[in-house]
């Protein structure tokens, strides 16, 4: 694959009110800050890195089932985003918790193990942004039944 430029513009609105621009034909989302500083009108940066992380995971997950022809829809997941002050006593992520939870029993599908052993490989957000912050991942079936469980 060649490299590639991803674009995304910003344009303040009011105060810490950000509509954020992805370019045709995806639509503008508007960016805001929780209260004090804004007013929680949309999300808030942390909101949508945890977002791009758990988004890029199930991607990834059901990009792997397919792969092998299967289906575990629906996919879920769930993203926990711990925050916290640095040393400087700047607020910074320190950790990303996440849990994936397929439609069916893990049990049920052929080649689940290859599919849970390469997964995360496939997600350029979660392996990137994992370089900087901690992230905790686990996987579980329809019954809560724990596929996986993995730290980055």
């Amino acid at each position: 694959m060649t490299d590639k430029t991803i674009t995304v513009e910003l344009h303040q609105k009011n105060d810490f009110q950000f509509v954020i621009d992805f370019g045709d034909p995806v639509p503008a989302l508007l960016g805001d800050e929780p209260p004090p500083l804004g007013q929680g009108l949309g999300p808030s940066p942390v909101q949508l890195l945890a977002a791009a992380v758990g988004n890029c995971l199930s991607d990834s997950l059901l990009f792997a089932f397919r792969k092998f022809k299967l289906h575990p829809e629906p996919i879920q997941a769930r993203v926990e985003t711990l925050t916290g002050r640095n040393t400087e006593g700047r607020i910074r992520v320190l950790g990303i918790n996440v849990v994936l939870k397929i439609g069916v029993e893990g049990a049920t599908l052929e080649h689940l193990s290859s599919v849970l052993d390469q997964f995360e490989s496939f997600c350029t957000v979660t392996q990137s942004v994992g370089l900087g912050i901690p992230i905790h991942t686990r996987v579980l079936d329809v019954k809560d039944l724990l596929l996986k469980e993995s730290y980055s």
